[in-house]
C-alpha cells in the first residue's frame, strides 16, 4: 500500500495499531506520519516503530490520505476544529473513539467528508485485534474494505450497522480490561497454591488464549465448551458452582452493560 496514514494522537490505543500495521509489514513505517503535542512522547514512538512525526496536525492532515484520530473524546473537537479546514473531500477520516457519533464529526468537518467509526482494542498490538467499522455515505465500498484490511492487518474486523458500537466497546474495546483482571485472579490463585509468580502468569495467560481459540475454531458453543471440562464429581464443577454462588457471570454481564451504559452516554454530549 502506497497511501501515507496519518495519526493524530499516540496514546495506548493509537500506538496499538500503529505497532500492528508496523509488525504486520501491509504498510511501510515511511509511509506513516504520527502527531502529538509532546514532542518527547513522539520521539519515543518515531524511535520504536521507525514512522515519521510532526507536532504539526494540519501538515500531517495536507499530506496523509486516511487520518486516524487517535486522541481522548474529551479533546475531539478541538482536535476536529483544528483541522477542519484541511480535510478535502478525498481524505478519509478514521474515528477510534467511544462514544463519538459520526454525526457528530460530520457536525464540524462537513457532512461532504468520508467518516469512518471504528472500535479497536489494544490486543493489535501483538496482531490478535478486533474492529467494529461502520462508515458514513460519502465512504466508497473499495474505501471501507482498504480501511477494513488496515485492522485485519493485525487482527480481525467486522463491518457492523452504526447502532452496535456502543456494544463492541462493552464487549471488545473496553474488555481486555476485565481479561487482564481475570488473569490476574487465576496467578494470584497459583501464587497462592505455591506456584511462582512467573509461572502463574504464564499458565493462566494460556489457558485463556487456548480457551478464546477452542471458541473461535471449533464451532461450538462455549457452554458445551465448558461442560467438556466438568468431569463428574470432579475439581472442574467445584469451582463453576463456586463461581456462580458469587455472581460470576452476573457480574461479567453487569460490568460490560455498564460500559456499553456508558458509551452511549458519551455519545449524547
Amino acid at each position: 500500500m502506497n497511501k501515507l496514514i496519518g495519526f493524530i494522537g499516540s496514546g495506548n490505543m493509537g500506538q496499538a495499531i500503529i505497532g500492528g500495521i508496523v509488525k504486520s509489514g501491509l504498510v511501510e513505517s515511511k509511509n506513516i506520519i504520527v502527531s502529538d503535542i509532546d514532542e518527547s512522547k513522539i520521539q519515543k514512538v518515531s524511535d520504536k516503530y521507525g514512522v515519521k512525526v510532526t507536532v504539526d496536525s494540519t501538515k500531517l492532515v495536507e499530506k496523509c490520505d486516511i487520518i486516524f484520530l487517535a486522541v481522548k473524546p474529551n479533546v475531539y473537537d478541538t482536535v476536529l476544529n483544528s483541522i477542519e479546514k484541511y480535510v478535502t473531500p478525498d481524505k478519509i477520516i478514521v474515528s477510534i473513539a467511544a462514544g463519538r457519533s459520526i454525526e457528530s464529526i460530520e457536525a464540524i468537518l462537513g457532512c461532504d467528508k468520508k467518516i469512518i467509526r471504528t472500535m479497536p482494542n489494544t490486543p493489535a498490538l501483538v496482531n490478535e485485534g478486533m474492529a467494529g467499522i461502520c462508515r458514513n455515505k460519502n465512504v466508497k465500498d473499495e474505501e471501507l474494505e482498504f480501511v477494513k484490511s488496515i485492522f485485519e492487518s493485525f487482527g480481525k474486523a467486522e463491518i457492523i450497522p452504526e447502532y452496535l458500537i456502543d456494544s463492541v466497546v462493552g464487549i471488545s474495546g473496553s474488555s481486555p480490561a476485565y481479561v487482564f483482571m481475570f488473569i490476574e485472579a487465576l496467578a494470584d490463585a497459583g501464587v497462592m497454591g505455591g506456584m511462582p509468580r512467573d509461572k502463574a502468569y504464564k499458565f493462566a495467560a494460556q489457558a485463556v488464549l487456548g480457551s478464546a481459540k477452542m471458541v473461535l475454531e471449533l464451532n461450538k458453543h462455549p457452554g458445551e465448551l465448558k461442560d467438556m471440562v466438568c468431569s463428574p464429581a470432579g475439581t472442574t464443577i467445584d469451582a463453576v458452582a463456586t463461581l456462580e454462588s458469587l455472581g460470576f457471570r452476573s457480574a461479567v454481564i453487569k460490568a460490560a452493560a455498564d460500559c456499553i451504559k456508558k458509551s452511549k452516554e458519551m455519545g449524547k454530549k
